[in-house]
């Protein structure tokens, strides 16, 4: 029977996949964002996440448990320190995952996975504009001034030009 043993197996034996999963694991902690494929994405969402809510309590017994994972002191030290703080209040889902499209070679779905509280983009709040429908009479009439204001502002320079260049010659006189 198979129960309780649905995951993705990723075609990979369990000692390749358990590496591979430490190694992203790894990456996404020290670098706080990675580039890979949608299933490897969610089967480490599933592999860091537990490790994560570990961090939480900073005690011997939970840093020993998180190094059997990941087999890297400096990543488990940013762990307990930079990340567990980072995520102290917030009860679980610390991973985003942000698809990009297919890959070139293989047409593999891939996507970003990262760390949610440390994406400095996604948390500045973003104005949303109202948009309008306008005519193309109202948007022709809209776009013709633009385009004359660049023309107005380079003939400004041109005339400003040789007047900031005389004021020179005289002192070097």
């Amino acid at each position: 029977m198979r129960h309780n043993k649905k995951f993705n197996h990723l075609s990979r034996t369990a000692s390749h996949r358990d590496a591979m999963l430490a190694n992203m694991a790894i990456s996404l902690i020290m670098h706080k964002r990675i580039n890979t494929t949608v299933a490897k994405a969610k089967a480490l969402r599933k592999y860091v996440e537990p490790l994560i809510n570990r961090s939480k309590q900073d005690t011997t017994a939970s840093r020993r448990v998180v190094f059997s994972y990941l087999q890297n002191k400096y990543a488990v030290t940013e762990l307990f320190q930079v990340i567990s703080e980072k995520v102290a209040d917030r009860p679980g889902g610390y991973t985003r995952i942000i698809k990009t499209g297919f890959r070139q070679g293989d047409n593999a779905a891939t996507c970003f996975i990262e760390l949610v509280d440390f994406d400095e983009n996604m948390a500045k709040t973003q104005k949303k504009t109202k948009r309008t429908r306008r005519s193309k009479k109202n948007a022709a009439a809209e776009a013709a001034p633009a385009q004359e204001a660049p023309v107005a502002a380079e003939e400004a320079a041109v005339e400003e030009a040789p007047a900031a260049e005389a004021p020179a010659e005289a002192a070097a006189e």
